[in-house]
């Protein structure tokens, strides 16, 4: 609730500063125009490092498919394309793959000269985010209302782990340890509308506020962990499932709204 109150707050001061007619001292449109098109960013960093700058640290960014549904989230790009000076197509978009390697020095087993060996662990995960709707405003000002609706899909798979050791399982080595830790993919579908309000404080450069209520469904895959152990004459390698998960979600998807800021070209 902070951030739409400091959102809020911008809005007035801008009314204040801007109370002129919808083009600048330039003549520039202030309004966007047919055929414009729109970029919009998450506005809570910039809130938050304006007003706390310890907590643009703190934020966080959603990894599953289920998450990722909601309409303004972090490194999730939303643009926009005015089919006329009231409508726009809306679409929203996050394709991105983490992967991570860590290395350590050990002991080389059966030895006492102080020789090492590597092992490494990589961990890695993946997001994809697509989405389209149609975005209809409201109003002739600079204070401009919205509405719409727009369907959403989303795949993930949470961060898995693979490990690779220096020393080989033996009998001075017979563990167990682990091999793999491997995440079942997620897939995600939803649908929402939405409404909310953008306020122009320069041309073409806006501010805004959005609530939404949604309908989504989520189901995550099976999973695999796999280890090894030394059974005092060979190796044996231990393979368990994870079980899946499914959920149906019915709610308002941003209950304490969603900031942003556009930019219209």
């Amino acid at each position: 609730m902070k951030k739409l109150f400091l959102s809020l707050a911008l809005l007035s001061a801008g009314a204040g500063l801007f109370a002129q007619g919808l083009t600048s001292k330039k003549g520039t449109p202030i309004l966007p125009e047919a055929r414009d098109w729109s970029i919009s960013f998450d506005a809570v960093p910039f809130l938050d490092y304006a007003f706390d700058k310890t907590r643009i640290f703190s934020n966080t960014v959603p990894s599953s498919a289920a998450g990722a549904l909601d309409y303004q989230t972090p490194i999730t790009l939303v643009g926009k394309y005015m089919k006329d000076e009231n409508t726009a197509y809306r679409v929203k978009a996050r394709i991105g793959f983490n992967s991570l390697t860590e290395k350590e020095f050990v002991a080389k087993t059966g030895t006492t000269t102080g020789e090492t060996v590597e092992n490494s662990t990589t961990t890695s995960d993946f997001n994809l985010t697509l989405g389209a709707g149609l975005q209809y405003y409201r109003g002739k000002g600079r204070l401009r209302g919205f509405y719409g609706a727009e369907g959403l899909i989303g795949m993930s798979k949470d961060p898995s782990k693979t490990f690779e050791y220096g020393n080989p399982i033996a009998s001075a080595n017979p563990g167990p340890r682990d091999l793999s830790d491997n995440k079942g993919f997620t897939f995600g579908i939803g649908a929402r509308g939405f409404v909310g309000a953008e306020y122009f404080f320069a041309p073409k450069m806006s501010v805004g506020a959005e609530f939404g209520w949604g309908i989504g469904f989520s189901t995550t895959g099976e999973g695999t962990a796999e280890s090894e152990r030394w059974n005092g004459t060979s190796v044996v390698k231990t393979t368990n499932k994870t079980a899946g998960k499914s959920s149906f979600n019915m709610d308002v998807d941003n209950a304490s709204g969603a900031v942003t800021f556009a930019i219209y070209f």
